[in-house]
């Protein structure tokens, strides 16, 4: 959520924000709904401070006695009108604040003016790229028909009891996706110094508000019939974990990691990625999240991104970093870097990571502040930063494609054989030992 009070004196600075993004202007729109609420609000003030005066009036005239004049009836009618003229106000001033409040959620970040303009994905930028493409000496397989053949990838039944978008992984290539975390989770917390957090999958919507998800996203999402959602990121479980709180500044940054299930309707996506486990309702992923003061959060962006990267790196899977255009920066981010992996089944790159830095976006929905180190009034409002480190199923996708060889059979990359029980070749018929 942007600051009330900066839109107020720079409405014309968010207009041209929002033109960045391709997005309608909202300044009037919101300036209009202020106004009125403001005045509201004015006018009940006014009402209080006449009924306060009155009230004492009541008072010294009821002292003075009737056998002296005292009537204190018009003076007593005159406040019972203020009362119900105010119940009428105050009924008003909550909607209003409300209508307001609804609006400020559907504005997005203001963009960070580092990030370079253009309308959608192909105009982001390249910064900077890793390894060089395998070039095979026979016809690839994507990871759809590697583990299909392998016997270890079941789309069918998959479909069967949950229907599409879906799949179920057997043995070895189960064991791969568990070791694939593992490696992560491990390299995150030992390496990095990220501190491992098992968060709730069901939230309230209050959550998902903080972070941005709704109500914008709403369609995206899984509900359950007890108000719950299911969570699309841990980022939401994760950066709600500072909600309506006030930090001591001398905890920050705060690095925190998960490995868990997200859940994704993919409305936005429909006809997109439907063969293989590119875009499925239901997948693992590896997020980072990282609060922290204002001045520091840039360069912790920077470090976020190569803390993923340096999973790739592992896995020796080529790769490139994005800097995304102002057309393609999500809702809540003011800069975003994608992570694309080279993938041999598609002969392209495929987003894997996106690293992001929302500022103080995500805070001022939360309510999320600290208090810096030495001073003992008033707080300030935190930076927050998530980013996937990485998208577990994706990984898998890109370890059997960059990794399989000609008879179908898929290496067992070297950072991976220690969680791997003594497999280094997925083959057909490959056991867990």
């Amino acid at each position: 959520m942007l600051d009330l009070k900066w839109i107020r004196d720079n409405p014309d600075a968010l207009d041209a924000a929002l033109a960045r993004r391709r997005a309608t202007p909202m300044a009037a729109a919101v300036l209009d709904l202020d106004k009125r609420h403001r005045a509201i609000t004015t006018e009940i003030q006014a009402l209080q401070s006449r009924r306060n005066d009155v009230s004492k009036q009541i008072g010294a005239v009821k002292g003075q006695g009737k056998d002296k004049g005292g009537d204190a009836g018009p003076l007593m009618a005159e406040v019972a009108a203020i009362k119900e003229k105010m119940t009428t106000l105050e009924t008003a001033e909550k909607c209003h604040g409300e209508d307001l409040r609804e609006l400020l959620l559907t504005i997005p970040n203001v963009l960070h003016p580092a990030v370079p303009a253009g309308n959608d994905d192909s105009a982001n930028l390249e910064v900077r790229k890793w390894g060089t493409p395998r070039t095979f000496n026979f016809a690839a397989k994507d990871h759809a028909d590697l583990g299909t053949a392998l016997g270890l990838m079941d789309f069918d039944q998959a479909a069967v009891m949950s229907g599409a978008r879906f799949v179920v992984l057997k043995g070895a290539l189960a064991r791969l996706e568990r070791a694939i975390a593992q490696l992560m989770l491990d390299t995150h917390t030992v390496e990095n110094g990220y501190t491992e957090v098992n968060p709730p999958l069901l939230v309230r919507d209050r959550a998902l508000i903080g972070t941005g998800q709704l109500p914008k996203f709403g369609a995206d999402l899984f509900q359950t019939t007890a108000g719950h959602y299911l969570i699309p990121t841990a980022e939401v479980s994760l950066t709600n974990l500072v909600a309506e709180r006030i930090l001591d500044g001398a905890q920050l940054p705060m690095r925190m990691t998960a490995f868990t299930p997200c859940f994704r309707s993919e409305a936005g996506a429909a006809g997109r990625d439907t063969k293989g486990m590119i875009r499925n309702h239901q997948f693992e992923k590896v997020e980072l999240v990282s609060i922290t003061a204002p001045e520091d959060s840039e360069a912790e962006l920077e470090r976020m991104t190569t803390c993923a990267a340096g999973i790739l790196q592992k896995l020796e899977l080529p790769y490139r970093v994005m800097a995304l255009c102002a057309g393609d920066v999500s809702f809540g981010a003011n800069r975003t870097y994608d992570l694309e992996v080279w993938l041999p089944g598609q002969n392209s790159y495929r987003e894997i990571s996106s690293c992001s830095n929302t500022g103080d976006f995500q805070a001022r929905r939360m309510n999320a502040r600290y208090r810096p180190p030495g001073e003992t009034k008033g707080a300030r409002f935190v930076h927050t930063l998530n980013g996937s480190a990485l998208a577990v199923g994706r990984t898998l996708i890109a370890v059997l494609e960059n990794h399989q060889r000609p008879d179908g059979s898929v290496q067992v990359p070297a950072a991976l054989k220690p969680y791997m029980g003594g497999i280094e070749v997925i083959a057909p018929g490959a056991k867990i030992l």
